[in-house]
């Protein structure tokens, strides 16, 4: 997969020129894109999405700006942790969610990378949901009131649940298969306290798959 992972990448990164301004998503997938990036050696402001995106950019040498330090970003890529039809993504487990869906839709191209693995016909990976922490126990019950199974995602290497870099909590929530995922975003975004979902909804210009064979492109 790690392969399938920077073919990808590699393809993605083909469509940057020297000057741009580039949205750097946050992920396993998105890191192998900023690499691809730095071995391009060409001149360009990189917009981060998170912490350990920031941190790679930097380490490969990209210099990195805040999004109100630009007036636009030409290019946005971004990982997935599912592609869906008709331009349905499901975004957030690496808890970036909120800062990716603000760069990307600001993006003027927004390129998605993925290996064959994400995609499906109809989503059901579990929707992470960025929480106040004040708000996760109301949040948690309207989550279940709207049918979904919401968990608090805990932490694997510290005592007690993930913080996001927007000093917030996630909660993980299964609704099996998404057929309505436009309602569902709605009604998400709607809940107080709530600051985001991972439901990126007709926000990719273009899906690249990185396949056994090569290289897939999707325009959605």
């Amino acid at each position: 997969m790690e392969q399938l992972k920077q073919r990808a990448a590699k393809k993605a990164v083909e469509s940057v020129t020297d000057g741009d301004v580039v949205g750097l998503g946050s992920g396993s997938t998105a890191a192998f894109a900023i690499r691809e990036l730095a071995e391009r050696a060409i001149e360009i402001k990189g917009v981060p999405t998170s912490f350990q995106a920031r941190k790679i950019a930097i380490d490969e040498g990209i210099s990195v700006v805040d999004l109100d330090q630009v007036e636009a970003i030409d290019i946005a890529i971004d990982g997935a942790d599912q592609v869906g039809d008709n331009n349905i993504i499901v975004k957030g487990g690496g808890a970036a969610h909120t800062r990716e869906k603000i760069v990307d839709s600001a993006a003027e191209r927004l390129e998605i990378i993925v290996d064959e693995s994400k995609m499906v016909s109809t989503p059901d990976y579990p929707v992470p949901v960025e929480v106040l922490p004040s708000a996760r126990s109301v949040v948690y019950e309207r989550i279940r009131q709207l049918g979904g199974t919401p968990s608090l995602r805990i932490a694997d290497e510290k005592s007690g649940p993930v913080i996001t870099d927007n000093g917030n909590m996630i909660l993980d929530c299964a609704f099996g298969e998404i057929q309505q995922p436009r309602k569902l975003a709605k009604k998400l975004s709607a809940l107080p306290g709530v600051l985001e979902h991972g439901l990126f909804i007709e926000m990719a210009d273009q899906i690249i798959i990185g396949t056994e064979n090569g290289v897939e492109t999707r325009a959605p």
